[in-house]
């Protein structure tokens, strides 16, 4: 398995542009939600919860990422087809018991689920079964996503 960094940004290979479209677009609530929460101090606990739901909602996204893959990649022995059918189904578990909890605790479980799903994929990449362009994409909304929760976590402790 391959354990290296990321390609750096200048050797990546061509996103699709739709695909850089809508995963880029998909970081503006959190880009706009983490620094409401640390400057507006008061309506934080608005902008936090707005964030911490919207993390929610993605990490389940990208765990379905899985199920696809299980579904549509042909070249998939059976025990990683079964891995990542098991592995799509972690991020919304985790998602909904993120709520269960302190905003803080729930934070930390969402970033740590980020982490997570970013593990599984490059695990799968490694494995030789998707696109070049992939990881490197995955790091940056993964690192995105991470960051703005741990803004939103910082302002919630203030």
């Amino acid at each position: 398995m391959d354990h290296s960094l990321p390609t750096p940004i200048a050797q990546v290979p061509n996103i699709p542009r739709s695909v850089a479209w809508l995963g880029y677009g998909g970081l503006l609530p959190f880009l706009l939600l983490a620094p409401a929460s640390l400057f507006d101090p008061h309506h934080t606990r608005i902008w936090s919860d707005a964030l911490l739901s919207y993390a929610a909602v993605i990490l389940s996204f990208v765990g379905a990422l899985h199920w696809g893959f299980a579904m549509s990649l042909p070249d998939l022995s059976a025990r990683w087809r079964t891995r990542c059918f098991a592995w799509s189904v972690v991020p919304a578990l985790l998602a909904w018991a993120a709520f269960l909890l302190s905003p803080l605790l729930t934070s930390i479980l969402l970033v740590s689920g980020f982490l997570a799903h970013y593990w599984q994929d490059r695990c799968l990449v490694a494995a030789g079964h998707l696109p070049a362009w992939y990881l490197p994409l995955r790091f940056r909304l993964t690192t995105v996503a991470c960051l703005c929760l741990t803004a939103g976590a910082i302002a919630e402790t203030w």
